[in-house]
């Protein structure tokens, strides 16, 4: 049979079905309103070609696999929420934004949120003053050469499922207040996506 007469013979059946029709434009709807994010790799001049790709989601497992810091023989951990790589000059922060007493004590429920699509707010660790080496070093990042990477979630698990740290990128200071903790406002490179913005702000509250 002729394979153009079989397509448009089809196609009319298709489009003659009002039910499937209308099943169709909903589903394009839906995936209008909840669009996919296009990866950026990072600079592999800047990351060593570090895999990571920016607006793609990883498992903290995941990220340090990709420093090459972990590995499945010999796992790496990490409790600050923070891992300075001295291979690749890069700081990355670990942020989930909606925060809760049954895994965060009073000392680190830090007030982390996005305030626009490139700016981020984000609190150092209760114990790091402006004045230490680590609070220096958030300050002066730029100066020291060291890259700022915000992995950001917004919950820590979701029906028992422990989620993954989307890659919002690289990310420059703009501004910090107070002594310890240290509230920075970082600009990222890259605004963050919009459905994840809107679902950022209903998880910081």
């Amino acid at each position: 049979m002729n394979l153009t007469l079989e397509l448009y013979r089809s196609h009319g059946w298709f489009w003659a079905n009002e039910a499937l029709r209308a099943e169709l434009l909903e589903l394009l709807s839906i995936l209008e309103s909840e669009p996919g994010h296009l990866p950026m790799p990072l600079d592999p001049t800047r990351f060593r070609n570090v895999p990571l790709a920016i607006h793609c989601r990883y498992s903290l497992d995941d990220i340090l696999a990709a420093y090459g810091r972990s590995t499945v023989e010999k796992p790496y951990r990490i409790r600050e929420g923070l891992y300075l790589d001295k291979n690749t000059n890069t700081d990355n922060f670990f942020v989930t934004l909606e925060k809760t007493e049954k895994h965060y004590s009073p000392t680190t429920l830090y007030r982390d949120y996005a305030i626009s699509r490139d700016l981020f707010h984000w609190e150092s660790q209760s114990t790091v003053s402006v004045a230490s080496p680590t609070g220096q070093r958030h300050i002066h990042n730029e100066k020291l050469g060291i890259t700022v990477l915000l992995f950001v979630r917004d919950r820590r698990e979701t029906t028992g499922r422990t989620l993954r740290y989307m890659l919002l990128g690289p990310a420059r200071y703009v501004s910090h207040a107070g002594e310890r903790p240290i509230p920075i406002t970082w600009r990222l490179e890259h605004p963050m996506p919009a459905d994840f913005f809107r679902e950022a702000k209903v998880a910081a509250g």
